[in-house]
């Protein structure tokens, strides 16, 4: 127990006085109480009993004897007011309300340290009264004991107070946890709910289609049945006609020219077989009838000793303008084609090197005379000439021939080299590995971006040129080995496919471009109408993709809108355009390729 600090002038006891100090200022708080106040007593002799020890009459004259506790109370409490206070009273009460205002009610012992001024009090109580001191003393300290075990009982319950707040914040937890689930579990009942009634709703919806749908079929049904016995019938006089025909048929083939052996022809060609199997290698039976007349013929030019010259008129090309006779020089074909391949060389290299362009004829006699001085140049170009004129299923042949002889621009020839190039390129940005090789999904997209204008099955024609000597189990393409050119310079089967794509399409645009005359602009209209005209087997879809391609069609009003011939001309060839129908017109389909 803390050491008490006795009232201003007030007394306390001597067993609670912890110094000299304090038990100094209880005996002056004993002597000026007692000195300044005597206490008084009542006329038994007692100690004053206030406020009872008012008069008599005062307490009784303000009591009703049938008023209820609250009018006794504020009566009394007016009797209060009237009657003084003992003076040690006074002490007391106004050392009690200084302690209490002293103290810092913040702590959390706060109600510890309320009770010690009150145990003051009591103490300096119990000192005055010395016949009851050892009554109050005792009562007092039972009190304290009483305090002191409910202190450590409360001690005691503190970690139990803990555990009861953890374990209801636990299970508040779990309330609020299993209402939660509760609630979504609810939430997805009605959901699943609504869906069910939706099923079902939907269900009968069905089934209501269903019924529909089996009343029409059976409709159908009774109708089908009537037409199968009119098909019927119509078959039972197909089969006849067709046992007619197949009759027919089989008397026509007894009489038919039969198809010929083309290995014979391997027996007369020099080279042998292999040669032969080289030159026949992806080629159709009328390729082959071309193949078999250009080895003819350049067999009979070897026999030839000399030619006879064209003379020297303005009419005459000037790479074959000379009097009399020239002699053969007897060329290979290998010969031919490296020469030719040379001659171009030397022409791109002279005009990328003067940025000037010229004309092939004149180059083509300017490199002969050059390279083998004016006696053997007639000589050389005789020969080549008649080389080029007789080889026309050999590309680097005839194309050197089509642009020698203005059948086709120059310009057509390098786009070509520049399509082949390109796509070249692009196959080789597929190959990470640098192996030469692609898979066949690599080589179908590489081919795609190269040529984003052809369709489907132009792409899947050239897919299936690159695989010509794979086995459908084989996936990897050696893309390299597709553009290598034998000695006598005829390509693989993929630049020649390539090759003919492109062909086909330039002698399509230039019989499109006779048709169109001298127009210099030209309307959908027109263009359809020139289309129907150079192809009619042609279908309303392709003819509107052509024309939309030719107009730009999307930008404007196509239909309405003039365009150049040029223009129409540039974007057909960019498109992936070729005839649907066979030619009604008979003509050459020499060209070049270009995309």
């Amino acid at each position: 127990m803390a050491a008490r600090r006795p009232p201003p002038g007030g007394t306390a006891p001597d067993s609670s006085a912890g110094t000299p100090h304090c038990q100094t200022r209880i005996n002056s708080l004993k002597y000026i109480l007692s000195k300044k106040q005597k206490t008084p007593f009542s006329a038994r002799g007692h100690w004053s009993t206030w406020p009872a020890f008012g008069s008599e009459q005062t307490i009784l004259g303000n009591h009703k004897p049938c008023c209820g506790p609250e009018e006794r109370r504020s009566s009394n409490k007016q009797a209060l007011l009237t009657i003084p206070k003992p003076r040690y009273l006074e002490e007391l009460e106004s050392y009690l309300r200084k302690e209490l205002r002293s103290l810092d009610l913040t702590k959390s012992n706060s109600q510890e340290l309320k009770l010690q001024p009150y145990r003051e009090i009591f103490e300096f109580f119990i000192d005055n009264f010395k016949t009851y001191k050892p009554l109050l003393s005792a009562i007092k300290n039972e009190y304290e004991v009483t305090l002191a075990h409910q202190k450590k009982t409360i001690r005691a319950l503190e970690p139990l107070k803990a555990m009861v707040t953890t374990v209801s914040d636990e299970c508040t937890q779990r309330m609020l946890a299993l209402q939660e689930k509760e609630k979504d579990e609810i939430h997805t009942l009605k959901q699943e709910k609504q869906r069910l009634l939706k099923f079902i709703d939907n269900m009968k919806e069905e089934k209501r289609s269903l019924q529909a749908q089996t009343k029409a079929l059976r409709e159908g049904f009774d109708q089908l049945h009537k037409e199968y016995g009119t098909l019927l019938e119509i078959h039972r006089e197909t089969a006849q006609e067709r046992d007619n025909f197949c009759a027919q048929l089989q008397r026509v083939q007894q009489n038919r020219t039969p198809r010929p052996n083309w290995a014979k022809c391997s027996e007369v060609i020099p080279g042998g077989a292999e040669r032969w199997d080289c030159l026949a290698e992806g080629k159709t039976s009328e390729e082959l009838v071309d193949v078999l007349l250009e080895e003819i013929g350049t067999g009979a030019l070897r026999e030839i000793d000399v030619f006879p010259g064209w003379g020297k008129g303005d009419k005459v090309p000037v790479y074959l303008r000379h009097e009399g006779v020239v002699k053969n020089k007897k060329l290979t074909k290998k010969d031919v084609v490296n020469t030719l391949k040379d001659v171009w060389k030397e022409k791109i290299a002279l005009e990328q090197q003067t940025g000037e362009r010229s004309s092939l004829p004149e180059f083509f006699l300017s490199y002969l005379q050059k390279k083998y001085r004016d006696a053997a140049a007639m000589e050389w170009s005789y020969t080549l000439y008649e080389n080029m004129r007789l080889c026309r299923s050999n590309h680097v042949l005839s194309s050197f021939y089509d642009v020698l002889t203005g059948k086709v621009d120059e310009e057509h020839y390098r786009g070509q080299n520049q399509l082949i190039s390109n796509l070249q390129k692009e196959l080789a940005a597929r190959d990470s590995s640098n192996s030469g090789s692609l898979t066949s999904q690599q080589f179908s997209a590489a081919v795609r971006e190269a040529f984003p204008l052809k369709r489907k099955e132009s792409i899947q024609e050239l897919v299936d040129a690159s695989r010509y000597r794979l086995d459908s189990t084989e996936d990897l393409i050696n893309y390299v080995s597709l553009f290598k050119e034998d000695e006598e310079g005829n390509a693989a089967p993929f630049v020649t496919k390539l090759r003919s794509q492109y062909v086909q399409k330039q002698e399509y645009l230039r019989q499109l471009e006779n048709k169109l005359g001298d127009l210099t602009e030209v309307k959908a209209d027109d263009l359809k109408a020139a289309f129907c005209s150079i192809d009619p087997d042609i279908d309303g879809q392709t003819l509107n993709t052509y024309v939309g391609l030719a107009s730009q069609a999307g930008r404007g009003e196509p239909d309405r809108e003039a365009v150049p011939v040029g223009t129409v001309l540039e974007r057909l060839l960019a498109g992936d355009v070729r005839r649907v129908g066979p030619s009604p017109v008979e003509g050459s389909t020499a060209g070049f390729e270009g995309e």
